[in-house]
């Protein structure tokens, strides 16, 4: 099962989460594998949109906002676009575009910003948002300070909070075809509303950079290597990284209330569709092929109709005659 832990460094301004996504995962790739005419993710795509969704709800499950985060980067390389997006109940779902092959060991940039014209783009859509209100949108390039092509996710998160949020982050992610996990710290406020002082020690500890014990922790979390985030549980990747800190660990989100993948997508919704096509429209396509076949742009389900169905469809679709209780 899928859990996200979240934790609080006893006395120091910094926290964590970490997840580990399990069965939603291998949903999301078996219902991608599954569709005939898109077939599976090339492995480096499967891996890099595996690090997204663990980014994604890491950092969904790290604020409080009641709508749903976007994290999506787009590209002028054979992938076009790659999607994730997470609701507030932590429901998620994720896709990716393709218009060209991807080579067996792409990088990044390889893959997504081949001209230098990909972009990483984070979206916080409130549900109470007003008729004409935007969503609030952050948007960096996958290029460093110095213009150096970032080949590493969890680089380019970084470098969006580094200029988006200034808030200190360390992210570590890793994804294969069985789990995507990650590890989120982040620096808190030292100074709170009624302690200003430019001149004090915590004001100069809440600058970007400056707060020892923060980077001592980043230091720690950098130091987990791909394997271990992948095979250990998270009991031990904790204590083996933190075990001199003391950690206040809160209940693990799994199930119900933690991640689990969720479309909107349905049987029943392709249905209400083919409803709308109208019965002559409907058999015009079943002249043509053995079945109606919709796929789903999102996750990539496919839902196929055959004359059977689609005439079941159409028979409960039809009012009932009006009852009269005379028995004909």
């Amino acid at each position: 099962m899928s859990e996200i832990h979240k934790f609080l460094f006893d006395g120091l301004p910094v926290r964590g989460v970490l997840v580990r996504l399990t069965d939603d995962w291998r949903e999301v790739l078996r219902r991608r594998s599954a569709n005939t005419s898109q077939g599976a993710y090339p492995v480096p795509l499967q891996n890099l949109l595996g690090e997204m969704a663990a980014a994604a709800l890491l950092m969904q499950s790290s604020i409080k906002f009641d709508g749903s985060l976007v994290l999506q980067v787009l590209g002028d390389g054979p992938v076009r676009l790659a999607v994730v997006e997470v609701q507030p109940d932590l429901g998620w779902r994720a896709t990716a575009t393709l218009h060209g092959l991807v080579p067996e060991r792409a990088t990044l940039s390889e893959m997504i910003n081949v001209k230098g014209g990909g972009r990483c783009a984070i979206t916080l859509d409130p549900k109470t948002r007003l008729p004409g209100q935007q969503p609030y949108q952050g948007v960096v390039p996958l290029q460093g300070e110095q213009d150096e092509e970032l080949e590493k996710f969890s680089d380019v998160i970084q470098h969006y909070m580094l200029h988006s949020e200034q808030l200190d982050t360390t992210l570590v992610l890793a994804a294969d075809d069985q789990q995507a996990c990650g590890l989120l710290l982040q620096r808190l406020p030292v100074q709170g509303q009624d302690n200003l002082s430019g001149s004090s020690t915590h004001a100069i500890e809440d600058q970007m950079g400056h707060n020892e014990a923060y980077q001592r922790i980043a230091m720690l979390a950098e130091s987990l290597k791909r394997e271990e985030l992948l095979t250990l549980d998270a009991n031990t990747v904790l204590h083996r990284l933190f075990w001199q800190e003391k950690l206040l660990r809160f209940e693990p989100l799994q199930g119900d209330t933690g991640a689990h993948f969720s479309c909107t997508c349905s049987r029943q919704r392709v249905a209400k569709m083919i409803l709308g096509l109208g019965a002559e429209e409907a058999q015009s396509v079943l002249r043509e092929r053995p079945d109606i076949e919709v796929a789903c742009d999102f996750c990539g389900a496919q839902y196929r109709f055959d004359a059977v169905d689609v005439a079941e469809l159409f028979r409960q679709d039809l009012p009932m005659p009006p009852h009269n209780g005379t028995l004909q």
